[in-house]
């Protein structure tokens, strides 16, 4: 696999371009090799730890509607390092990215953040990402790309034959050399206040600059996948437990928690936000998934426009939509939904008993016709069926 990687290290930068602890392989590292550099911290801290896109993961600490509700109504701190952070710099790196993504890249200035998709040539989503346009401290311009953990070597080995087009673009896979570590919660600029410069603090919402933390190198972001406000954090790994330590001790007072992967899956379902492989996938279509937003359309030309812009105009066969479920058991991953003559009309992609709303939701994809809000329907839980009911998405909202 062939990837450009660049050698200077300007000295302020926030990760070496080159680590020198990494093989040419590490892409193929298998699923049980894979640790982040906080790993030893979820251990120490009695987390309970499970396998994740590769990753030996922390799935909980004191438990999943403890750490959801202490996000919700405090802090929580996510390691969040098992997503892989891509690098692109050189002046084309904004053309090759606009090629690439269903968002505009090419007018983006220095500080923005865009949630985009990557799409392929039957407009089908190969990974939903961030793009970030940064400036480093020695003024230099270039842009970073996070994915999906589990898209991770899918999308650098896409890249390639792109890669091959933008010769000056450089392209550095930085994920293992950097950790990231997510803050969220209605304290979180107040556990960070201590910690971050005050213009790091005063990030409008999708907004992100170079900075530092304690002297360290850091890059923060106003951006989450929980429904609450909070920063996201990328750092050199050697200084990812210092960071995480930091943001600890700074939210003691605050009721800050550790949180694992199992309430950041219900965190990010109350909010009504995708999860690739579930509600995202490369037969799944952004119009479908209701994510026409991140598709800039016009004036522009990018992998699987033409077909995405034939799904603009036409009718859609399904559509991505909230159900809010009688009782008290949770409708799982493919479970069925019927209407009420017992048709089939649906499959719920996502569902959990959610710890805000004391209730069981889902997500789902439905038949156009029947995916209007206040439809009821029946949900199949296990061989036994319960009513349902179409809801506006988000579940939850996060008080202004």
């Amino acid at each position: 696999m062939l990837v450009r990687v660049g050698y200077a290290t300007p000295t302020l930068e926030i990760w070496p371009i080159r680590d020198p602890h990494l093989q040419s392989n590490d892409l193929n590292m298998t699923e049980a090799s894979r640790k982040t550099p906080l790993h030893s911290w979820h251990v120490n801290h009695g987390a309970r730890m499970a396998s994740f896109a590769g990753y030996d993961m922390p799935i909980q600490y004191q438990g999943i509607v403890a750490e959801h509700t202490a996000t919700r109504t405090a802090a929580g701190v996510f390691d969040i390092s098992h997503m892989g952070r891509l690098r692109f710099d050189g002046s084309r790196a904004d053309q090759l990215l606009d090629h690439l993504l269903t968002r505009r890249v090419v007018d983006m200035q220095p500080g923005q953040v865009r949630y985009a998709l990557v799409c392929n040539e039957e407009g089908g989503i190969l990974d939903d990402v961030l793009v970030s346009c940064l400036e480093s401290p020695s003024s230099k311009i270039y842009f970073l790309l996070v994915v999906n953990a589990s898209n991770r070597e899918t999308i650098v080995r896409w890249l390639q034959p792109h890669l091959a087009d933008f010769p000056d673009v450089e392209f550095h896979d930085v994920t293992d050399a950097t950790a990231m570590i997510a803050v969220q919660g209605p304290k979180a600029i107040s556990v960070c206040s201590r910690l971050l410069p005050a213009s790091a603090l005063q990030l409008g919402y999708y907004r992100a600059r170079v900075t530092d933390q304690m002297s360290k190198p850091c890059i923060v972001s106003r951006t989450g996948y929980t429904g609450e406000d909070g920063l996201e954090l990328i750092v050199r790994a050697e200084d990812a437990e210092r960071v995480w330590e930091n943001i600890m001790l700074s939210g003691r007072e605050q009721g800050i928690s550790p949180v694992g992967l199992g309430a950041r899956d219900t965190l990010r379902l109350e909010a009504g936000m995708p999860l690739y492989g579930h509600e995202l996938s490369e037969h799944i279509d952004p119009y479908t998934a209701g994510l026409s937003f991140a598709c800039n359309l016009k004036d522009r030309s990018f992998i699987g426009c033409e077909v995405l812009q034939e799904k603009s105009k036409g009718s859609l066969p399904a559509r991505r939509v909230g159900l809010l479920v009688e009782g008290r058991r949770a409708a799982r991953e493919d479970s069925h939904c019927f209407d009420h003559e017992n048709r089939p009309i649906g499959t719920v992609t996502s569902g959990t008993f959610s710890p805000t709303l004391q209730r069981p939701i889902a997500m789902a994809y439905v038949n156009s016709e029947m995916a209007q809000v206040g439809q009821s329907l029946e949900v199949d839980i296990r061989g036994t069926r319960a009513n349902a009911t179409i809801v506006d998405l988000p579940f939850y909202r996060r008080p202004q």
